[in-house]
């Protein structure tokens, strides 16, 4: 299998995500602003996630152009990655629809944190796939100390949901959005070089 195929199955997966998402933004009877005031909790989880899959997105696209060859763990590494992301629709529709209710906010930070590290298990095959270690290897690895800080975040947001409070855990969903917004750089130079 080539990488184009990967990225255009990785890519189809992605549009489904944020199709089966907006889909949960249902339509108010009514034309007054007051009918909308209901639908803010859906449309808040609703941009969280957006944002939460386009930075995958966004990055999965960088990581997959560091690809050489593709071999049947990268592609299992590939697939294990796009199942958790494909639950995302259903926990930020269960958040929206509960008011991002403590528990919802839990189980909604379970996700990110599975996604996190199949994304560097993916990471991981895929610098497997290199000979010797390169400047793109080392700019991967770089990036997945990142993703360990991420981690941690989403992990602690979880008993935050639970004993504190459900918007200081939306605050730490969104620190490690703005972590994670612009691409990795080193990635990029180091595929400038090659």
């Amino acid at each position: 299998m080539n990488k184009s195929r990967l990225e255009a199955f990785s890519d189809g997966v992605f549009a489904i995500i944020i199709t089966i998402m907006v889909l949960e933004l249902k339509v108010p009877e009514g034309t007054s602003w007051a009918v909308l005031k209901p639908l803010l909790p859906v449309f808040g989880s609703y941009i969280l996630s957006f944002i939460f899959v386009a930075i995958y997105w966004v990055n999965h696209h960088h990581l997959v152009h560091t690809l050489r060859r593709v071999n049947s763990r990268v592609m299992w590494a590939n697939m294990h990655l796009l199942f958790w992301l494909s639950l995302i629709p259903f926990v930020t529709g269960w958040m929206g629809v509960n008011n991002f209710d403590k528990v919802t906010v839990a189980v909604y930070g379970c996700v990110p944190i599975l996604s996190g590290i199949a994304f560097t298990i993916l990471s991981n095959e895929i610098c497997r796939t290199y000979k010797e270690q390169t400047p793109l290897t080392r700019a991967i690895a770089k990036s997945n100390v990142k993703a360990i800080w991420s981690t941690v975040l989403y992990a602690a947001a979880i008993p935050t949901a639970l004993y504190i409070h459900p918007g200081v855990s939306a605050v730490l969903f969104v620190s490690v959005s703005v972590m994670w917004i612009i691409p990795s750089k080193d990635i990029e130079k180091a595929l400038d070089h090659e």
